[in-house]
């Protein structure tokens, strides 16, 4: 897996670092590339033209690339990341996940048009309406991430693997099968890699 997170654009210029930067992203032996995005924030806003430009740049060489699994953030910007994913990775071989998705109900439905996965985690679950966007998300679309070690659970960081929370959330929500809930995202994560 490769990386290149949005708030670390600023450290990477001028362009021959960042160019450097989505070369390494998108390294032809990678298969999974991420995080990347777009983040408005207040906190990493003064970079923005910075991160469309790098952002695009990267899905452009994973769209060329193909075969490349992309996790994706929007923190204030899900629309931006939409038009970024619609204009290069469209008609390509490599996918979006949407890590913690915050966008509207139009925006999940236009993300899952655009055939986008959501990765979700307890803590968005916890928030009501994160739930509600996610509940129209097609099970077919939905996988399970920690945000470890940023996240906690049960008072330490969560770890890799530590999911079955979120399944069992997951697994109450109307718009979901209940014991199914494991085998779908297994499913879902292998019909994801191919």
């Amino acid at each position: 897996m490769c990386a290149l997170h949005s708030a670390c654009i600023r450290s990477l210029l001028p362009n021959d670092l960042v160019n450097s930067g989505c070369s390494r992203t998108c390294n032809p032996k990678a298969r999974f590339v991420g995080e990347v995005g777009l983040d408005a924030g207040p906190r990493y806003y003064a970079s923005f033209a910075e991160q469309k430009r790098v952002f695009q740049r990267i899905l452009q060489l994973c769209a060329d690339a193909g075969n490349k699994i992309l996790s994706v953030h929007s923190v204030r910007a899900t629309r931006g990341v939409l038009n970024c994913i619609e204009l290069f990775l469209a008609g390509s071989k490599s996918q979006a996940v949407l890590y913690w998705f915050t966008g509207s109900p139009a925006d999940a439905k236009r993300a899952v048009n655009l055939g986008c996965y959501f990765s979700v985690n307890e803590q968005m679950l916890a928030n009501p309406s994160s739930r509600r966007i996610i509940e129209l998300v097609p099970a077919n679309r939905i996988l399970t991430e920690t945000d470890g070690p940023f996240m906690q659970i049960r008072g330490r960081p969560a770890e890799p693997g530590e999911v079955s929370g979120v399944i069992e959330i997951l697994a109450q929500l109307p718009s979901y099968s209940g014991p199914q809930m494991q085998e779908l995202i297994f499913r879902n994560l292998a019909v994801l890699e191919g």
